[in-house]
Order: structure tokens, then C-alpha cells, then sequence
């Protein structure tokens, strides 16, 4: 009867031959994979890394805030948990990308030749690559920036930052000044109904109570009409800021990219890993030729 081996039966000295076999070869992979990730590590430009926090203010109006006295709410609270993902929104936008890219040349510091039929998907992909907007633990917001010159960065970083509120004024301008266009034409159209009911009130006098009541509540809506245009007024003009500023990114004095140790280990360990399942496979294959032939004499 066949002893019945239990619990780990693994040969160690499978695994002693294998590396008194190829100690050599590996030390060689070793010490050139080393020297090939130092000489990489070394070749790859250092990126530096700004970041400028920001807290975003209460979407509210603004007109309603300093016009509507029943109005609850208050336009210099810090925003909620909406008003930080609009923030996230805005700052991530091709708006905020065109204006960054605009201000500071991004498809020349970049290297991105005008000529280049994929000049904007590159220059897309290096922006997105570099710039990063995230939200804090305690609803604030991260605008962070990589680039090879860490003045470069933080000037980018604080101008995101600074161009935040640049992005929502044109957004509620555009939209102010379509609902003022709308209320004026309403206005206008209002007015005209009171002139027209006055002048049936001059002609009909024995009509006057139902002409008056009509007259009342047109002037009533044309009057709420009239505030409503002018809070939209204030918001088409206003310049005020929508966030409070925490930190302002300034010129990091130490690398963020690249980590030249991780580079450096897992290139050499790596290539150590590969070398030695590479050898793995070739005895597994010489096994099998070796095996071959008696099969085929059996």
C-alpha cells in the first residue's frame, strides 16, 4: 500500500536546484533591471503639484436676498452639499478648460503643434491629465496642478480658482438676460391690456365695476412683473463673488512626479519576477520534449 503523504508536501529542493541553476543569470537581470529603472526614473521631467481650496458660496440669488425681505435664506452662507457639486461641475467644464487654456497658452507650453490635426484632443488630454478638482471632507474644494514649472502650476491653480466666479456670472447673465427679454415683452404686453381696458372704461362708464376689478388685478400683475424685472436686473449686473477663497496655491519647492523609488523597485523586482517565471516555462517545456519520445516508444 502507497504511503499517504498529508498537510504540505511542496519540494524545497526543486526550488534550491532551480536557483543554483540560474543564480547567475538572475543577478545579471537584477543589477541591469536596476541600473535601466534608475537610468528611466532619472530621464522622467519632475511635475510639481499646487493646490488652492475653496469653499462655494449659497447658490441663492442675489436680488433676493437684498430685495425680498421674506426671503429666508442668506446669500453669504458657506454652500451645502448641491452647491459644492455645482461647484465641482463648473470648475471641471470646457468653459473653465477654454479660459485656462486661453490665459495661458496651455497648446504651446505643451508642446502641441499647431499643424496637428489632434491638436485639440491633445491638448484636451494633456489639461485633464494635469488639472484636478476634487471635494473635500468638509464640502470645501480642491483645484490641484501638475506641471513642470511649480509657478506655472500655481498660478494655473490659483486662476482656475480666481476664474469660478468669471464662469457663474456669464452663466446667470446669459440667463438674466433671457428672462428680462422674456418679462419685458410680457410688460409691454400688459400695459397695453390696462390701456385698452381704461379707454373701454372712458367709452362705458356703466361697465365701470367689472372694467375696474380687471383694471386692478392687470396692474397688480403688471406691478409684481415690474419687481420680478428688477431683481433680474440686479443679478444681469451683479459682480460678486461665489466662493470664499481658503488657500491659494502657491510654488511647491519639492517634486510630486515622478515617485523614483516605486519606479526603481517595481522596474527591477519586476523584471526579476518575469525572468524567473520566463525560466519556469522553458524547463516546463523541456520536460515535455524529454517526455515525448519514450511516450512515443511505449
Amino acid at each position: 500500500m502507497a504511503d499517504k503523504t498529508f498537510g504540505n508536501d511542496f519540494d524545497h529542493n526543486i526550488t534550491i536546484r532551480f536557483f543554483r541553476r540560474w543564480w547567475k543569470l538572475l543577478i545579471w537581470v537584477f543589477v541591469i533591471a536596476l541600473a535601466a529603472s534608475v537610468a528611466i526614473s532619472l530621464l522622467i521631467t519632475p511635475r510639481y503639484k499646487s493646490t488652492a481650496t475653496l469653499f462655494p458660496t449659497n447658490s441663492n440669488r442675489l436680488s433676493k436676498a437684498i430685495m425680498d425681505y421674506h426671503y429666508s435664506l442668506d446669500f453669504m452662507d458657506y454652500g451645502i452639499e448641491r452647491d459644492c457639486e455645482y461647484c465641482i461641475q463648473i470648475l471641471s467644464s470646457e468653459s473653465m478648460e477654454r479660459d485656462v487654456c486661453k490665459r495661458f497658452n496651455l497648446m504651446e507650453h505643451y508642446g502641441i503643434s499647431p499643424e496637428d490635426p489632434h491638436k485639440m484632443f491633445k491638448l484636451h488630454e494633456q489639461y485633464r491629465g494635469n488639472v484636478n478638482v476634487k471635494r473635500t471632507e468638509y464640502l470645501g474644494v480642491e483645484v490641484s496642478v501638475l506641471d513642470v514649472d511649480p509657478q506655472w502650476a500655481a498660478d494655473m491653480a490659483n486662476f482656475i480658482a480666481t476664474n469660478y466666479d468669471s464662469v457663474c456670472h456669464r452663466i446667470h447673465h446669459d440667463r438674466a438676460v433671457n428672462a428680462a427679454e422674456i418679462m419685458d415683452g410680457v410688460c409691454q404686453k400688459l400695459g397695453n391690456e390696462i390701456a385698452l381696458l381704461q379707454d373701454s372704461l372712458r367709452h362705458h362708464p356703466e361697465q365701470s365695476l367689472g372694467l375696474t376689478q380687471l383694471i386692478n388685478e392687470k396692474c397688480k400683475q403688471l406691478a409684481d412683473l415690474q419687481t420680478r424685472a428688477a431683481q433680474t436686473e440686479v443679478d444681469m449686473n451683479e459682480n460678486v463673488s461665489y466662493k470664499f477663497m481658503l488657500d491659494q496655491a502657491v510654488a511647491s519647492d519639492k517634486k510630486a512626479y515622478p515617485k523614483r523609488s516605486i519606479i526603481v523597485m517595481l522596474g527591477t523586482f519586476g523584471s526579476v519576477v518575469m525572468c524567473i517565471l520566463a525560466l519556469l516555462l522553458l524547463d516546463a517545456t523541456k520536460k515535455e520534449e524529454t517526455l515525448e519520445p519514450k511516450e512515443d516508444k511505449a
